[in-house]
């Protein structure tokens, strides 16, 4: 049982963030690798004259979700660790859903990372101060709701709340629309991926 809660936990944290990572940053290595560096525009141009620099967005993206997962692992490691055991968590008192609460709430915080990059870059870039208030006061509430731990389901729900709050206004930050939207969910737009976005 110790390990179907390791590798359920695991991947309920870490799923949706590796998934994220293959079909939108995976596809292009040469790109983040120079992200990674640092020099994204003078190092393309010199290796492929013809490749554009990335886009802010992308590199907001690409910081938001490293970001995102580096918080995720040293948060949640310990807790994984623990989970195959020896030993049960609940016997003293504590609750028995403990690992799936932690999972649930590393997945939250590796989103909201995503989302407060992207609108942390924009807010950077057009000088829009009170996006930053917003995403530094985001942050600390979010940080302060992790202080009652005893109630999850009030833990949980509100920062779900936070993470979709936030994913909407990301989306539309980054340059989504309802019609870019819909065109995505129907299938009909082939450019709607992050990666096939260029700089604009």
């Amino acid at each position: 049982m110790t390990a179907a809660v390791f590798f359920g936990c695991a991947f309920i944290a870490f799923g949706p963030a590796l998934a994220l990572y293959i079909f939108t940053i995976a596809t292009e290595p040469l790109r983040v690798i120079f992200l990674i560096i640092g020099k994204a525009s003078e190092g393309l141009k010199t290796i492929n004259p013809d490749e554009t620099a990335p886009s802010m967005r992308l590199l907001a993206y690409v910081s938001g979700l490293g970001f995102g997962i580096m918080s995720g692992v040293f948060s949640f490691v310990n807790t994984l660790s623990d989970s195959l055991g020896p030993g049960t968590v609940g016997i003293h008192g504590d609750s028995p859903q403990f690992f799936l609460n932690s999972a649930f709430m590393t997945l939250v915080i590796i989103l909201l990372h995503v989302f407060w990059g992207i609108i942390f870059f924009d807010g950077c870039e057009k000088k829009k101060w009170s996006a930053l208030l917003v995403v530094l006061l985001t942050h600390l509430l979010v940080s302060a709701l992790t202080f009652i731990s005893p109630h999850y389901g009030i833990n949980l729900v509100s920062t779900y709340i936070i993470v979709v709050l936030m994913g909407i206004w990301a989306f539309f930050v980054a340059g989504g629309s309802c019609r870019s939207l819909k065109l995505c969910l129907l299938c009909q737009d082939k450019d709607f991926l992050l990666f096939n976005q260029r700089s604009r």
